[in-house]
């Protein structure tokens, strides 16, 4: 029998009895490491630097967030500075990136490379790579300027193995779970806390959706939202940064992007180049600083971040300085509306990127519920009538829902025009927003959260072919194909049933919340899943029949987060 790439330890870290790439995000610093002995190699804000070449590191490997141990050697993360240790590894070769994203047509000129002792340096217009042979370490630092990789180089190896070893103990926040369980939390901490960004002077510079969503450096107000839950108790202060940031997003009409950008010089002035003179593109993105302009549900995230922060921390200085476009989000919703819940044009502009929908979307319905009554309760003592409006809209918006949009006894369509002309009326996970923010009734609540467990939990699907590897986000596929693009025109990839595993943190905080048994299953199967196909760190997306998305992805946090808010029960264990 084969024996499964990855392993989950009593410690919280993992076993690898053959080589796995190791993802890795600090402040700065992004790479992947595959111990095979290539390095890709980013910083935050630059763009990529290039590839390395190194001696490989032979197993079997322990794996922890952003290091890895092999039988003669190991790789360390600094937090404080853009620096990477590899212990028992040699320098071979370095090929520079030859542009900084796939996307950038800007003409640079020829990296600079000089060679000083045991140091070699590559300055590209973007940024600065350095390695430098310690003996049997090699050390690599990356900097937006070389004083950037300098101050990395002024870390002792036995400074940065302290800072990555600290790290992955900060990480291991359910020390006692089974393995399965601990290792799961640990690696969904990181996801959530690696996704805390900086700048070259160390100022907070966005949450990052993960590895490969960094050029254009941008932080998503959706995918922010549920990275953002576990940092609520994790790092308060980093919402407050957050909210401050996405602020800069919002148009004066309570319109907002699917997210802001965040990059460095040089890469801002190329992908303003691109935005500017590539056709189509200043429409996609109409401002600056936007990421793909006029998105249906981020406004909504941008009020719900707001009552969030406020009911974990008390502290209402953002919300006093955010007022007016709580406010204009309120109207501009209210003005969508009709028969008492907003209307979404048909576009491809909310959380499912690939589908056409338009009309009631249950998802973007769910968000409003929870908005509206997020700004009831915010706006109590400093603008009581709004607030009064919000809560009367709300009590409207339920009774819209239970009388329009349902279509039977826990039904609820992904889609639909309020004349029911066009209905997409399969199941989906991203529905249950409807749950999360009470826009319907208790039992109704309980007859969903059936229909997903016989549907949507493949252990229990036997129609969906593969057998048990997790949540599907929808089934059956889509029947309106002329409403799907790119991957998700085909069934079970991307929004067309892959297991997302922030939508699986999602129904498993619903089944906490109402006291059921059922929650280990969302809560760690995908986990599993990625033990079994050795896909380190918390991964975006995966399906049988297509693989995995990408590495790392902070929104893939929130089943960590769901586990340590409801950590008494947790820990007791799920009898299903």
């Amino acid at each position: 029998m084969r024996t499964a790439p990855l392993s989950a330890r009593a410690d919280g870290r993992v076993d690898a009895v053959r080589p796995v790439r190791l993802p890795i995000m600090a402040p700065r610093l992004q790479a992947v490491f595959d111990p095979d002995g290539e390095i890709e190699l980013s910083l935050w804000g630059a763009g990529a630097l290039g590839r390395a070449q190194v001696s490989p590191l032979a197993g079997p490997y322990v794996a922890a967030p952003n290091l890895m141990v092999g039988r003669e050697g190991a790789v360390y993360a600094a937090q404080s500075d853009p620096v990477l240790l590899l212990r028992g590894a040699r320098f071979r070769s370095f090929a520079p990136a030859r542009k900084c994203a796939s996307w950038d047509r800007t003409e640079h000129p020829r990296t600079r490379v000089a060679k000083d002792g045991a140091r070699r340096r590559y300055e590209l217009p973007w940024g600065v790579a350095i390695f430098e042979q310690r003996g049997d370490d090699l050390l690599i630092a990356l900097g937006a300027e070389r004083d950037e990789a300098e101050r990395g180089l002024g870390l002792s190896v036995e400074a940065i193995v302290t800072e990555a070893e600290h790290y992955a103990a900060r990480c291991d926040m359910l020390p006692e779970a089974d393995p399965v369980m601990r290792s799961m939390v640990m690696q969904g901490a990181h996801a959530a806390l690696s996704a805390v960004r900086r700048d070259e002077r160390g100022r907070f510079d966005g949450l990052a959706a993960g590895l490969a969503y960094s050029t254009p450096a941008r932080t998503y107000y959706r995918d922010g939202y549920w990275t953002l839950q576990l940092l609520l108790t994790a790092a308060p202060a980093v919402v407050h940064a957050q909210i401050d940031l996405l602020a800069a997003g919002v148009q004066p009409d309570g319109e907002a992007p699917s997210g802001v950008i965040v990059s460095g010089p040089e890469q801002a002035h190329a992908w303003e180049t691109l935005r500017t003179t590539v056709f189509g593109f200043d429409w996609i993105h109409k401002h600056r600083a936007d990421w793909w302009s006029d998105h249906f549900d981020s406004p909504l995230f941008f009020v719900l971040t707001l009552g969030d922060y406020v009911r974990a921390t008390g502290d209402v200085e953002p919300v006093d300085r955010n007022w007016p476009f709580v406010r204009a989000i309120y109207e501009r919703y209210v003005g969508l509306s009709v028969g008492g819940l907003p209307v979404k044009p048909r576009h491809d502009r909310d959380w499912a990127d690939n589908v056409y929908r338009g009309g009631w979307v249950a998802y973007d319905v769910g968000l409003w519920v929870g908005a509206l009554d997020a700004i009831a309760e915010l706006g109590a003592a400093q603008d009581p009538e709004l607030a009064a409006r919000a809560r009367a809209t709300a009590d409207e918006a339920r009774a819209a829902v239970a009388n329009g949009l349902r279509r039977g006894e826990g039904a609820y369509p992904d889609y639909m025009d309020p004349d029911e002309a066009i209905v997409e009326d399969h199941l989906t996970l991203d529905s249950l927003t409807l749950l999360r923010h009470d826009a319907v009734p208790k039992a109704e609540a309980l007859a969903v959260l059936e229909r997903v467990r016989a549907r949507l939990e493949t252990r229990h699907n036997n129609g969906q072919g593969h057998g048990d590897w997790g949540m599907m986000c929808a089934w059956p596929p889509y029947s309106r194909r002329g409403d799907l693009r790119s991957k998700t025109a085909f069934p079970l990839r991307y929004h067309n049933g892959s297991d997302w595993p922030w939508l699986d943190g999602v129904y498993a905080g619903e089944r906490l919340r109402r006291g059921l048994n059922g929650w280990r299953y969302p809560l760690t199967r995908w986990w599993e899943m990625c033990l079994a196909n050795g896909w380190l760190g918390a991964v975006e997306y995966f399906a049988p029949p297509w693989g995995r998305g990408s590495l790392l992805q902070g929104w893939s946090g929130l089943p960590a987060a769901v586990a340590l808010q409801y950590r008494d029960v947790v820990l007791k264990g799920d009898p299903d």
